[in-house]
């Protein structure tokens, strides 16, 4: 750790720059890397994490009690908590992108012009990922092992509330690193908590960082995007939807609507607010309600829905726009699949919606119409993952639609170039 006299504005300034040329000069050897020599230092990070399991565990126990010294939220605190089971998910992530094909060098498309020329479009590394992350200590392990296999060198940058966990998990990466002989500023974690280490990275860090991807809080993610100078992969806040149809089967319902909103609330993909087609509000509103209040979740009511239930409490107008990350759902009636895509469209974050129906042309229309990243049929919200997407991990849900939307996983971190061979040609 730095002390505080080393933490000045000028000192942050030139360590950051540092950790960017460091950065910049593992670039070529990351990119040029064998898939074995990677995929090898992927499974000696997984192995590394197994074998210091309880320093990690260790260092998120002094994460937590400061959280609660800092009064964090409880679902900022779930974010936060790491347990047996939690880093068992990250070791099986990290080998899971180890078995992912390697996407650098991979030829996307080929084709032959009629003066003989031959060519080539490839997937190559994008170059420095920069990643600000905020509370998900699990964040370090999959940022650095995906930016890791698509070749790409990644500085990371955890928030105070994860610094010790981030750090332990990230001496494993090292580790995974150092055995197979790869640059250790590979993958690297700023070793400092002040906010003005990330105003250098969002300056470029002397043009040694090529893209960021922000992941946190609404707060955290307008900052970059506002005082970026490099390109952002935009990962905004997860106001999610859930519609369940006139045409819904109603046990499906039920149980999808409490796995979206309760299996785990303090993640982006938790449903924020549950839509009822009003042709089923006598038969599917209260049994869906009952089973939510009753797995422990708040309901904030429309009127309408009032009437019905009065058990709840009332919506206000910010309702619809809140991401609670808590035990907590809005709830409202609409008219049809066509009052849920008008209520979607108007309050959504274009992260993940989903519908609940037995009726094709009801899905294909929520389908073609919701201009969201992810849309789901009779499927909780809750499978807006990467992992679950069969990507391994994911740096995070990308809502933007420029290079990324959706899953950042191995292939949506590399960029292409074109490889062309003549046998002599000139251009008149």
């Amino acid at each position: 750790m730095l002390t505080k006299a080393e933490t000045s504005g000028q000192d942050i300034a030139r360590l950051m720059a540092q950790i960017g040329r460091d950065a910049r000069a593992a670039a070529r050897p990351l990119a040029i890397a064998s898939t074995e020599r990677k995929n090898a230092a992927l499974r000696a990070m997984a192995d590394a994490i197994v074998a210091n399991e309880k320093t990690i565990l260790e260092a998120n126990a002094i994460d937590l009690a400061n959280g609660v010294e800092s009064k964090l939220s409880p679902a900022m605190m779930d974010r936060l908590k790491l347990d047996p089971a939690r880093i068992a998910a990250i070791i099986t992530g990290i080998r899971e992108i180890a078995d992912l094909k390697d996407p650098v060098g991979e030829v996307i498309a080929a084709w032959d012009r009629p003066n003989g020329l031959k060519i080539e479009r490839v997937r190559t590394p994008l170059g420095v990922v920069g990643v600000i992350f905020e509370s998900r200590p699990n964040v370090t392990a999959d940022a650095g092992a995906l930016c890791f296999k698509a070749g790409n060198p990644v500085i990371l940058r955890a928030g105070s509330d994860s610094a010790n966990s981030s750090a332990a998990i990230h001496a494993c990466l090292v580790e995974g690193l150092k055995a197979e002989g790869l640059p250790e500023a590979a993958i690297q974690l700023v070793p400092v908590t002040d906010r003005a280490a990330v105003g250098e990275m969002l300056k470029g860090l002397d043009g040694n960082l090529d893209v960021i991807v922000p992941r946190g809080g609404k707060s955290l993610v307008a900052r970059v995007q506002n005082e970026a100078r490099v390109p952002v992969f935009a990962h905004l806040e997860g106001i999610c939807h859930l519609y369940i149809d006139k045409s819904a089967d109603l046990d499906m319902a039920v149980k999808i609507a409490v796995n979206a909103k309760m299996r785990r609330t303090g993640i982006c993909g938790s449903a924020e607010t549950l839509l009822v087609d009003r042709a089923v509000a006598n038969t599917h509103l209260v049994p869906i309600l009952n089973a939510l209040a009753k797995a422990g979740c708040a309901i904030r009511a429309s009127a309408e829905v009032l009437t019905l239930y009065p058990q709840a409490e009332a919506a206000t107008d910010a309702d619809w726009t809140t991401e609670y990350l808590d035990a907590i759902i809005s709830v409202t009636l609409v008219d049809g699949v066509g009052g849920a895509i008008d209520h979607i469209e108007t309050y959504s974050s274009h992260h993940t919606e989903a519908i609940v129906a037995e009726d094709p042309a009801a899905v294909q229309r929520f389908f073609n119409e919701i201009d969201s990243a992810i849309l789901l049929h009779n499927a909780s919200t809750q499978f807006a993952d990467g992992g679950e997407f069969g990507m391994g991990a994911e740096i995070g849900i990308a809502t933007g639609k420029m290079h990324a939307r959706g899953p950042v996983g191995v292939e949506q971190l590399t960029s292409f170039k074109y490889r062309v061979r003549g046998s002599g040609q000139v251009r008149a």
